[in-house]
């Protein structure tokens, strides 16, 4: 390719806005609490959201957590690298604790309580699942 088309390419992919989605792994006495989405491609899924213009991705998952279930937590690590969700958004999973609370069903169909070994790849939404592997070597 050109030196031009080059150079637009780079432009084109800097230029690209790339919405940042937070899960949270919550874990309680070696389990995590996990959020299943209903629908033809549902599935189980780290429960969060969109990270709002302004906001750090603990902020942002911490009001999500508050919004979806009724929860106030404690962020902590991240569980690696972001996975491409779609071409405009890019999902990043941390842990986190429960602080206050006990979590209520509002946006999905079922919560669910999953020991490391129950965790199944194959039950979770896809962009979930790199970090159900790296999470299940951690309970």
């Amino acid at each position: 390719m050109s030196d031009l088309g080059d150079s637009f390419l780079a432009v084109f992919w800097q230029s690209r806005d790339v919405q940042t989605v937070v899960g949270v792994a919550l874990v309680e006495d070696g389990r995590v609490l996990a959020a299943y989405r209903p629908g033809p491609d549902g599935g189980w899924e780290f429960p969060g959201g969109k990270v709002e213009p302004g906001e750090t991705d603990e902020e942002a998952a911490v009001r999500e957590i508050r919004e979806e279930l009724d929860l106030e937590i404690k962020v902590g690590a991240s569980l690696g690298p972001g996975v491409e969700i779609y071409a405009a958004y890019r999902l990043y999973v941390y842990l986190a604790t429960i602080v206050a609370g006990d979590p209520v069903l509002r946006e999905h169909s079922e919560l669910r309580w999953f020991a490391g070994a129950e965790l199944e790849e194959r039950d979770w939404l896809v962009p979930d699942r790199p970090f159900v592997r790296v999470l299940r070597s951690r309970l």
